[in-house]
C-alpha cells in the first residue's frame, strides 16, 4: 500500500507522519478549524479542509463526512457535540441527571457507566467527541454555570471527572463505542471575580497549582486526549493566550500528547472582548504560538494563518505540530476506519436499558436535607396528596442546562424550547402518580410561576392543601436562571414561590419541599419551616420515577452535597475548604458556617461511627496510610452511608485549608449491622505548594477526620506524624 496513512496496522505515529508529508498548507490549517453549520460546508470541506464541526444535526453528520472522505486525502471529520449529562441535544436521547446533582452520589464507578452510555448514544449518530466532563470549581453558587460543576472539592472533582473520561473513552479511544472526551474550562474558570461568567481571575500560580489544577492533572494521567480553554484571564493574561498555562505546563511538564481546543470564539474574544490584540490577525497570531491547536468559531483563522506562513511571520513547524496532534487523535479514534461513518441506530439511543441507569443516577442524586419526626418516607396510607408549586410538572426546570440543544436565541430562555424531551420525561407529579394505588387521591395545583410573580393561583394551592393529609411543595429556580450569561445577583426563590410557601405552612398540613434547582439557593425560611426537605437538583428525564420512590420509601436517599448551601448571599463564599486566619471568625450579623455543609445528607436510617485508628502514627512521606473506622446501622432501615477522610495539616510554611478531603468510601449496612470501612491515603497526597511554587510534604503534624460530613461536629481525629 503505497498511502502508509491508509494501512491500518501501522501505528497512529507512522500514518500521522506520513500523512503530514502529503499535506499543502492549506489543508494543515484547515484541520486546525472547528465550525458550525452557519458556513458554507462545500467551501470549508472541498476547498479548505476543515477538520471539524460542532453541534450539528446527525443526519448531517453523514453529508458531511462524505463529502470529507471524497476530498484529495480523504481526511475524516471530527464532530463534536455538547453530551454534558447525556446525549441531551439529540431528541429521544438519555438525559442524566447534571453533573451537579451525580456529583452528589459520589460514585465513580456510577459516573462511568453513565459516561459509557453517553459515549454509546453519541457514536451512533455520527459524534465522536462530547466537550465535557466540566472541571470547574464550583465556589461560588451566583454563577450561572455552577450546575455543570462536579461541586466544590478538587479531589472529589479529579475522582469523578477521570471516571467519566474512563467512560467516555472506554478500554481504547479505538474501540467502536467510544468517543473523545474534551475535559474544560482550563483552568479556574469558575473562579471568577463576583460570580460572572468569563470575567477575570485572581488567581496566583500558587494557588492553581494547589487548587485548580490538580482535577485536571487528575484526567491528563487518566489519558483524555483534547483539552478546552477557557475564555476567561488568568492575572490579566487570557487562557487562550497563556503560553505558559498551554504549552510549558500542560504539553511539557504534564506531557500531555492531545491537542487544546479554543473555546467558542476565543480568538475573537482577545480582540473584542479583552483588547490585548489590536486586530484579530494579532490575535489569531496569539492564540497559536501560546499553544491551542484547534480554533473554535474562528474562521478568519483560516486565512489570516496561511498568509502569515507564506510571508514568512509563522514557522510552519507551530503548524506541523498542532495538526500532527490532532491527526493523531482521528488514527487513534479510529475515525479513518470503521467510526468515520456510522448510521443511527434507534435500539441504542434512549433505550430502557439506558433509562434504568438513568433512574439509578437520579436516586443516587437526591440528597435528604430534613426529615423532621421522620415525615418521610410516606406512608402507603397516607390518603391525599397536594401536590403543588412551579416544577411539579417542568419538565424544563427539572432537565435544567446543556439539555435541549442550540436555538436561535443564546442564552435560550424557557420560552424558546417547545418539547424539551417532554414526550421521554417523567416529571416529580408524573412519578407520584405512577406511585400512588389511586391517582385521583393526588390533588394537583400549580400554584405560581417561577419567575412571574403576577402569575399565581395560589388560593387554589391553599385549598388543595387544606383537603390532603400532606403537601408535596416543588419549587426552586428555572433553565432561564441557570446556565452561560445567566449569572445572579440573588439566591432568593423568585416569582411568587415564598408566597406560596408561606401560605400552604399557614395550613397546619405537613409541608414537604421537593426542591428543582441548579444551584444551592437561599432557603433559610425552607430550613426552619417546612417538615422535610428533599434537594432533587435537575434530576434528568426519569426524576419524577426517583423522587417518587424516594417519597415513598421504595429507595432510601444516600446522596450527599458536593457544594454548601449558604445562609444569605452576604455570607460568601461558604466552601468548606477555606483558609484560616479570619479575624473574629464569624460575621456581626449572621452565623459564618453555611446552611448546609459540603458532605452533608441524612437518610431514612441512622449511622454511628467509633473506634477510629491509624495503621501507625509515624510515617515517611513515600509511606501509605490505612485508615480504619466502624460505622453501625442504629436505625429501622438499611442504608448507605459515604464516608468521608479530611486531613488538617496544623502547621505549615504557607497557609493550608481548614480541612481538606482526602478519601471516601460507600459502605452499605442493614439495621443493627457493624463494619469496619479502611480508607487508603498516600502520605505523597498530603503535600502542598510551597512558596517557591514546588510541590512537597511538609514533616509535621497532620489531623486525620473521618466522619458523615465536613462539619466539625460529625468528624471523629486522630493525628500522626510525618517525618
Amino acid at each position: 500500500m503505497s498511502e502508509v496513512y491508509r494501512d491500518p496496522s501501522l501505528s497512529a505515529s507512522e500514518r500521522t507522519i506520513d500523512l503530514l508529508s502529503r499535506m499543502t498548507i492549506e489543508e494543515k490549517v484547515g484541520q486546525m478549524c472547528q465550525l458550525d453549520l452557519s458556513h458554507d460546508p462545500k467551501i470549508w470541506i472541498k476547498e479548505r479542509n476543515i477538520g471539524s464541526y460542532l453541534n450539528v444535526k446527525w443526519k448531517d453528520t453523514q453529508v458531511l463526512q462524505k463529502m470529507a472522505l471524497e476530498t484529495r486525502l480523504g481526511i475524516p471529520l471530527i464532530f463534536g457535540v455538547d453530551a454534558v449529562h447525556g446525549h441531551c441535544f439529540h431528541d429521544g436521547a438519555t438525559v442524566f441527571p447534571s453533573q451537579l446533582a451525580m456529583s452528589c452520589s459520589w460514585n465513580p464507578e456510577l459516573l462511568e457507566e453513565v459516561a459509557r452510555i453517553t459515549a454509546r448514544e453519541v457514536i451512533h449518530t455520527g459524534f465522536h467527541w462530547t466537550f465535557a466532563p466540566i472541571l470547574c470549581i464550583g465556589r461560588d453558587p451566583r454563577w450561572g454555570r455552577i450546575s455543570e460543576t462536579f461541586g466544590e472539592d478538587p479531589f472529589l472533582i479529579g475522582n469523578l471527572a477521570s471516571a467519566m473520561v474512563r467512560g467516555y473513552q472506554g478500554k481504547s479511544l479505538s474501540d467502536p463505542e467510544s468517543i473523545l472526551a474534551c475535559p474544560k474550562h482550563f483552568v479556574a474558570y469558575g473562579e471568577t471575580i463576583g460570580g460572572r461568567d468569563s470575567a477575570e481571575a485572581e488567581v496566583s500560580r500558587r494557588k492553581l497549582r494547589s487548587i485548580f489544577l490538580p482535577p485536571f492533572k487528575a484526567v491528563v494521567d487518566t489519558g483524555c486526549d483534547s483539552i478546552m480553554a477557557g475564555y476567561h484571564s488568568i492575572d490579566g493574561t487570557p487562557c487562550s493566550a497563556n503560553s505558559w498555562l498551554l504549552k510549558d505546563l500542560l504539553k511539557k511538564e504534564w506531557g500531555f500528547k492531545g491537542f487544546v481546543l479554543t473555546d467558542w470564539a476565543n480568538i475573537n474574544w482577545l480582540h473584542e472582548m479583552q483588547y490585548i490584540a489590536p486586530t484579530l490577525a494579532d490575535a489569531a497570531e496569539i492564540a497559536l504560538l501560546a499553544g491551542n491547536d484547534m480554533m473554535m468559531s474562528t474562521p478568519e483563522f483560516y486565512n489570516i494563518i496561511i498568509k502569515m506562513i507564506k510571508e514568512g511571520h509563522i514557522d510552519e513547524k507551530v503548524i506541523d505540530d498542532a495538526c500532527s496532534r490532532i491527526l493523531n487523535v482521528k488514527f487513534r479514534l479510529g475515525l479513518f476506519e470503521q467510526k468515520g461513518l456510522l448510521t443511527s441506530d434507534s435500539k441504542v439511543i434512549g433505550c430502557l436499558k439506558h433509562k434504568k441507569k438513568a433512574l439509578e443516577a437520579a436516586l443516587q442524586s437526591l440528597v435528604l436535607l430534613k426529615n423532621d419526626n421522620d415525615l418521610l418516607p410516606l406512608k402507603e396510607n397516607i390518603g391525599k396528596i397536594a401536590v403543588l408549586g412551579p416544577n411539579a410538572d417542568n419538565s424544563i426546570a427539572q432537565l435544567g442546562d446543556w439539555s435541549f440543544g442550540k436555538v436561535l436565541n443564546w442564552p435560550p430562555q424557557d420560552s424558546d424550547i417547545v418539547d424539551g424531551h417532554k414526550d421521554n420525561t417523567v416529571t416529580i407529579l408524573d412519578g407520584i402518580k405512577k406511585r400512588v394505588k389511586d391517582p385521583s387521591s393526588i390533588l394537583y395545583v400549580k400554584g405560581c410561576d417561577v419567575l412571574n410573580p403576577e402569575d399565581q393561583d395560589i388560593q387554589k394551592a391553599v385549598q388543595a392543601a387544606m383537603e390532603a393529609n400532606v403537601a408535596i411543595v416543588v419549587v426552586g429556580d428555572s433553565y432561564s436562571l441557570n446556565g452561560e450569561r445567566k449569572d445572579r445577583a440573588s439566591l432568593d426563590l423568585t416569582g411568587a414561590q415564598h408566597k406560596l410557601l408561606d401560605s400552604i405552612k399557614r395550613t397546619e398540613t405537613p409541608l414537604i419541599v421537593v426542591l428543582i434547582n441548579g444551584k444551592p439557593l437561599t432557603i433559610p425560611w425552607i430550613a426552619e419551616n417546612a417538615d422535610a426537605i428533599l434537594e432533587a437538583w435537575n434530576p434528568g428525564n426519569e426524576g419524577g420515577n426517583a423522587v417518587a420512590a424516594v417519597l415513598f420509601g421504595d429507595f432510601n436517599p444516600s446522596g450527599k452535597l458536593t457544594i454548601s448551601f449558604p445562609r444569605h448571599i452576604g455570607q460568601l463564599p461558604v466552601y468548606y475548604n477555606q483558609m484560616p486566619g479570619w479575624h473574629g471568625g464569624k460575621y456581626v450579623d449572621m452565623d459564618a458556617e453555611p446552611l448546609f455543609p459540603f458532605g452533608y445528607g441524612l437518610s431514612y436510617t441512622s449511622f454511628q461511627y467509633s473506634n477510629l485508628r491509624c495503621s501507625t502514627t509515624e510515617l515517611q512521606k513515600h509511606e501509605v496510610l490505612t485508615v480504619s473506622i466502624d460505622i453501625k446501622n442504629t436505625g429501622n432501615h438499611e442504608g448507605t452511608e459515604i464516608v468521608q477522610l479530611y486531613v488538617n495539616d496544623k502547621y505549615s510554611s504557607v497557609t493550608t485549608p481548614i480541612k481538606e478531603l482526602k478519601g471516601f468510601s460507600s459502605v452499605n449496612l442493614h439495621p443493627g449491622e457493624e463494619k469496619c470501612v479502611n480508607l487508603v491515603l498516600p502520605i505523597s497526597s498530603l503535600s502542598l505548594i510551597n512558596s517557591e511554587g514546588v510541590e512537597c510534604v511538609e514533616p509535621g503534624e497532620f489531623e486525620i477526620l473521618v466522619g458523615g460530613s465536613s462539619r466539625d461536629n460529625d468528624l471523629l481525629k486522630k493525628s500522626i506524624f510525618v517525618h
